[in-house]
């Protein structure tokens, strides 16, 4: 029909003809606009109605319940504060409180005497410092999975600016503060409170499991980690998922986002560290050459980061987080959040603005160490400077080296891979996905009105060694964060509330007894083989 008219078009006058194509295309392109109008509003209703059936045909299941009483509590507190006051420090892969480690380890064995001596359970020491907790189970047929923490945590002086020295445990309002607290030790030793509380109860798994706890997850775990791999390895173990610590429930961090979300990480950002540095002859400051050592590598270390890495936003797992929230945002953001198909380019220049956000649309850049000159009055003949890069889920290490050489672009500054490795596989989230459906399902028989949502973590854990073991690894922590706390993540005054503590040890009660089904429930059906 608009080729029929525009034929007839050119048999009339050239101004009216004008006229006429202005007024088709015109007409097009309203009808194109409005038919994507209506598509994105069809999705926008679509993901809104769907987004209520979170736990559809879920059966009620028969759990031990935990009912904490109030000597419990102040025990398991106790406990609890007494795990931070342990400086557990790594400070570098050769440089750790070895005293305070075998003090953890006594402190493992005082505070859950059932774990360590139940006929179910099997323990072992890795590489002098990490342990590996098999727990039985009744049918050996299902595959094991694997629960995940760190012992080891990161330097922290009462001099940064504390308001309770950082290894005291010290209550303020009814906070516990101290290095740990969310890092790892929250989860450690809430696994292993829960896990004492079940066989406490008798509680006797259908499925087995694994707990590894590394030593050295915060100078990349080579010795903790990659040692239990190599011993799961040997016996030819294979993991149904690994859950580690990553995300968290974030409870007013994300802004336009009504209620909390719950962030179940299915994936990790890879990671580069880049040596960059310069040569030249040494010369006396009084006689300055034209460009000096540093000053050659300071404009290389300038055009990174003026030229940041290309927008990716939408091409990564970050698009399954913002789609599975979109629901809980308020118009317009709401009806942008559901249609990332056509909103992406402008999400990702928004979320661009903020350093946090700005985490979730590209490949970081950060200039990190900056080495040259040993004395005022002589130009160093070298500089060097690291340049540590935290790879999106669709680029590759080898793709980012090539972008930071070409953004150097001078054959002057000499550049070398220190160390570095891909993204990690994304794990399935989907609604056949076993770890994930079954992790969903906990939070929200807890926390009801928390929306639970895929997500991607843009630090690294432990996790990531073991990727060999499994197909499925996700990374999450019952952990509440509020305005503020992400900050308090290696930063001052780390803390968790007492009460969260708690709910991470009814978190990994309830979650462990979960597990035990046999398969998800069939998705036509509430019935389910227990």
């Amino acid at each position: 029909m608009v080729l029929r008219r525009l034929a007839q078009l050119t048999k009339m006058d050239s101004k009216i003809r004008i006229v006429h194509v202005l007024k088709i295309v015109a007409g097009t392109l309203g009808l194109a606009v409005l038919l994507l109008f209506t598509a994105a509003s069809i999705r926008t209703l679509s993901l809104d109605v769907n987004a209520g059936l979170q736990l559809a045909n879920w059966e009620k299941t028969n759990n031990i319940s935990l009912v904490i009483e109030q000597r419990q509590r102040e025990q398991l507190l106790a406990t609890f504060k007494e795990a931070i006051r342990i400086p557990t420090v790594s400070f570098s892969e050769t440089e750790m409180n070895q005293t305070a480690l075998l003090h953890f380890n006594q402190l493992l064995r005082k505070a859950f005497p059932t774990v360590f001596s139940s006929n179910l359970v099997h323990h072992e020491l890795v590489a002098n410092y990490s342990h590996l907790f098999r727990v039985r189970g009744s049918l050996p047929d299902l595959e094991p999975y694997l629960l995940l923490a760190h012992i080891d945590v990161v330097p922290a002086t009462e001099s940064d600016g504390w308001e309770a020295p950082p290894f005291s445990a010290q209550e303020i309002d009814g906070f516990i503060y101290g290095r740990g607290t969310f890092d790892d030790k929250g989860s450690l030793m809430g696994m292993l409170q829960a896990l004492e509380y079940l066989l406490m109860k008798g509680y006797a798994p259908r499925r087995g499991f694994y707990i590894g706890l590394g030593h050295d997850e915060e100078v990349h775990g080579h010795q903790g980690a990659l040692n239990i791999v190599r011993m799961l390895e040997q016996r030819g173990v294979r993991l149904l998922f690994v859950l580690d610590e990553g995300l968290a429930i974030l409870d007013g961090i994300l802004d336009g986002l009504e209620g909390p979300a719950a962030l179940i990480g299915i994936s990790e950002k890879g990671q580069a560290t880049v040596k960059l540095s310069v040569s030249t002859v040494p010369s006396h400051s009084s006689i300055p050459p034209r460009e000096t050592s540093i000053g050659i590598l300071a404009a290389a270390v300038k055009r990174l980061e003026e030229n940041p890495m290309p927008r990716l936003f939408g091409m990564g797992p970050e698009k399954a987080m913002f789609e599975h929230l979109a629901h809980k945002f308020k118009l317009p953001m709401k009806f942008i959040m559901s249609n990332l198909w056509l909103f992406s380019p402008l999400i990702g220049r928004i979320l661009e603005r903020r350093p946090d956000s700005n985490a979730f649309v590209r490949t970081t850049t950060a200039v990190t160490m900056f080495n040259a000159g040993v004395k005022v009055n002589v130009i160093p003949p070298y500089a060097e400077a690291f340049v540590n890069l935290r790879i999106h889920s669709a680029q590759s290490l080898q793709e980012v080296l090539d972008l930071v050489r070409t953004t150097v672009a001078d054959e002057r500054v000499k550049m070398e891979l220190s160390d570095g490795f891909d993204p990690l596989p994304v794990s399935s989230s989907d609604e056949k996905a076993f770890g994930f459906q079954v992790i969903k399902k906990t939070l929200l028989d807890m926390f009801p009105g928390v929306t639970v949502a895929p997500g991607i973590c843009i630090g690294n854990t432990d996790s990531r060694h073991f990727r060999n073991l499994t197909n499925d690894i996700y990374r999450f922590s019952a952990l509440w964060f509020k305005p503020g706390d992400p900050q308090r993540f290696h930063g001052i005054n780390e803390r968790i509330s007492k009460k969260n503590y708690e709910d991470i040890v009814q978190f990994f009660f309830s979650l462990i007894q979960n597990f035990d089904i046999q398969r998800l429930p069939d998705s036509h059906s509430s019935a389910h083989e227990l």
